[in-house]
């Protein structure tokens, strides 16, 4: 009122009307879909978040109670955020160190295989060889050399 008798002409004094939402609208307008589902419109509600494919954080005390998670909130919150850190990239770096020893693994054995079939395959053409020129299989014949 004050305000409005210091105004010169022309002006225009300053009006409000008092809005009273009922709590029900109010948690409508929240950032957690979770949250805004717990009072009434909860089809709606959770039908729009899905449709817009949001993403709850749960970062408020409420969506947190309501998924029954820890609320992040109290004197271990803090300590609590830093160990579920540390555990992702815990389990990050434990993946990506499998990850790598099964790749180191897959490396040898593809190593091991033509060695193997390179065997193979020279013990068969020793014995095809032999087998040609009317002769024992190659392998008695290496060995008889040997004495």
């Amino acid at each position: 009122l004050e305000y409005n008798a210091k105004l010169g002409k022309g002006k225009q004094p300053a009006e409000g009307v008092p809005i009273l939402l009922g709590i029900t609208k109010a948690s409508l307008q929240t950032r957690s879909f979770i949250s805004a589902a717990s009072f009434q419109e909860t089809t709606r509600v959770l039908t729009q978040a899905a449709v817009e494919g949001k993403k709850d954080t749960l970062v408020g005390l409420k969506e947190n109670v309501i998924v029954g998670r820890l609320i992040p909130a109290g004197t271990g919150a803090g300590m609590n955020r830093l160990r579920v850190t540390a555990n992702s990239r815990d389990a990050a770096l434990k993946a990506a160190w499998k990850k790598q020893q099964d790749a180191l693994a897959a490396s040898g054995q593809r190593e091991a295989e033509p060695a193997a079939d390179a065997v193979g395959s020279e013990e068969k053409m020793k014995a095809a060889m032999a087998a040609m020129a009317g002769a024992a299989p190659a392998s008695d014949i290496e060995d008889a050399g040997e004495e």
